[in-house]
């Protein structure tokens, strides 16, 4: 049974009792004095919907994909993007909304929840229509609504068993490491980042109007009420949403802190967040980056984080005021470590050149079930460039489309190493409902990758004859040494341009660096990558160079 025929139906039994109960107060029948006590109605509907609705099947399993960052053994301090796919009953899953206030004490947080709030009603309607539980926590106005059958099914949820401990109460850290590491933001000044900052206060005196309360949700701003909820649900996976992140939705009693300490399968809704942070503060940057940086925190020291797109299936919010150079990373090899290599490279892009980045990252084990699957490539319809780094893979088709559809509008690529071969499986990937592209080297790349010289050697890289005013190759000192193995690239695609080649004792010159044209596309391609490539700030300075130049911003 859907959810909305169980609440009709829950509906139509309160309104039977309704005719045949009692009065508030009087027991005498209530068709003897004419009336029903219009309090005594809410409670029944609460009641009986909420317990309806937590009774009621879920709608067809949600596919969930989930990206955290995790902290390898042998290299504590580099973490790893990575990404598992899970699937989700819709009937076991809720989604918390946290403080999408009617009004800010801060003007910009103000604007951006009116600009948040549409999408996130509907990202909830579609949500409740698949089964997804709904719990609006607009924390300190919940007096508002005392009458409202979606209060009455929180206040009337039957008590759990226990409490997990603090649940009742803010948490300020999760652990030891996350209290050691600090918040990558200094938010000391209450986050507002208007000109001049705006007066502190507590002006909100509920939800925004705009995501609508079903009288089959909960509302609650109380870490109790909304335990009780869950388990009364028998929920499992747990969707925070709302503002923000660096305050209210990570320490709130009902917050990502509480719930993942309590062992529930919670996760943040990366794209329907905001912060609280100056930008005149460290690390002085974006204010939107300064989101970046804290959903990065919670994705290494908290829970996972997902975005909306498993609901809407289209690209992840982004607001009209964040206007930096998009670079999304392609990641999906097992040989060089770029799960690894990429993130920091991102940040570096991040809070040094004030670009948004965004890495899409595959499986990194070869015997993965998913090693031929990816998601999250529809991002690329907001990007300005992709960084590909990916090897003998053959992805879902509708995911490929993305890229291709990129390409086809101009929009710039690098690729680094093994992308001369990110898309050439060898016939290892499914056939069906895959796509590959054996030939992205010599279209797209520009490149003629045969193969590779043993490993052993390092490769010297030195200017091509021509190019040196390059903009790639400005300021980067010369010549780059590399303990990535020669690829064999000669001879190059007609209208690529060699910026750099690479020599090893006893073997002629191959280009390891150049650039080419793809339609409309500027296109940037180096053989070099290794792990200890990135250590180089040479290397790095090439890379920086090669992004700059492949937008057209330097």
């Amino acid at each position: 049974m859907k959810p909305s025929t169980v609440i009709a139906t829950a509906l139509r039994r309160a309104s039977v009792l309704a005719r045949h109960g009692t009065s508030c107060g009087d027991a005498r029948p209530a068709k003897s004095r004419g009336g029903w006590c219009a309090q005594h109605t809410l409670h029944v509907i609460a009641l009986v919907c909420g317990l309806a609705v937590a009774n009621a099947g879920g709608g067809e399993t949600l596919r969930v994909d989930l990206r955290k960052r995790v902290a390898p053994a042998a290299t504590p301090e580099r973490f790893q993007v990575v990404c598992e796919r899970q699937q989700w009953n819709p009937a076991e899953t809720a989604i918390i909304i946290c403080d999408m206030w009617n009004r800010h004490w801060c003007q910009g947080a103000t604007d951006r929840v009116v600009e948040l709030a549409p999408v996130v009603n509907r990202v909830v309607s579609i949500a409740r229509d698949r089964g997804v539980f709904i719990i609006h926590a607009p924390s300190g106005t919940v007096g508002r609504y005392k009458d409202h059958p979606a209060r009455l099914v929180a206040v009337n949820a039957p008590k759990a068993a226990g409490l997990p401990e603090g649940i009742t109460s803010w948490r300020r850290w999760k652990d030891a490491t996350e209290e050691k590491v600090g918040y990558p933001i200094d938010h000391s000044d209450g986050g507002c980042d208007c000109r001049p900052q705006c007066k502190q206060g507590s002006p909100w005196t509920g939800q925004i109007d705009v995501i609508e309360i079903k009288d089959s949700d909960a509302i609650s701003d109380s870490g109790a009420e909304v335990w009780n909820l869950l388990e009364a649900r028998r929920i499992k996976n747990v969707i925070l949403m709302g503002v923000h992140a660096n305050m209210c939705v990570l320490g709130r009693p009902f917050g990502l802190r509480n719930l993942a300490n309590a062992g529930k399968n919670v996760v943040l809704m990366r794209d329907l967040t905001d912060t609280m942070y100056n930008s005149r503060q460290k690390p002085q940057v974006n204010h939107f980056t300064g989101t970046d940086l804290i959903v990065e925190h919670t994705e290494k020291y908290v829970c996972p984080s997902i975005v909306s797109t498993i609901f809407t299936g289209q690209s992840p919010f982004e607001f009209k005021e964040d206007k930096r150079p998009f670079v999304v990373f392609f990641s999906a090899e097992n040989e060089y470590g770029a799960a690894e290599t990429l993130p920091p490279f991102a940040q570096e892009l991040q809070l040094g050149h004030g670009l948004r980045c965004e890495i899409v990252q595959g499986a990194t084990d070869t015997k993965s079930k998913d090693l031929h699957y990816i998601s999250g490539l529809e991002i690329l319809t907001q990007a300005d460039l992709v960084v590909v780094y990916a090897r003998r893979r053959g992805f879902p088709a509708e995911q490929m489309k993305y890229l291709r559809d990129f390409l086809d509008r101009g929009g710039a690529l690098i690729g680094l190493r093994t992308a001369s071969h990110a898309f050439d499986s060898r016939g290892n990937a499914p056939k069906e409902g895959h796509d590959e592209w054996p030939k992205f080297d010599p279209e797209v790349l520009g490149g003629n990758y045969r193969g590779h010289y043993g490993a052993g050697p390092k490769t010297t890289a030195t200017p091509a004859a021509g190019p040196a005013g390059h903009p790639v190759l400005q300021g980067v000192e010369l010549p780059l040494l590399s303990n990535a193995s020669l690829y064999r690239t000669a001879p190059l695609t007609a209208g690529a341009t060699a910026l750099l080649v690479g020599t090893i004792p006893d073997q002629a010159p191959e280009p390891v660096a150049w650039t080419h044209r793809y339609k409309d596309a500027r296109v940037f391609y180096t053989s070099l990558g290794h792990r200890d490539d990135f250590a180089n700030p040479q290397f790095r300075k090439l890379l920086v160079n090669a992004v700059l130049w492949a937008m057209d911003k330097n």
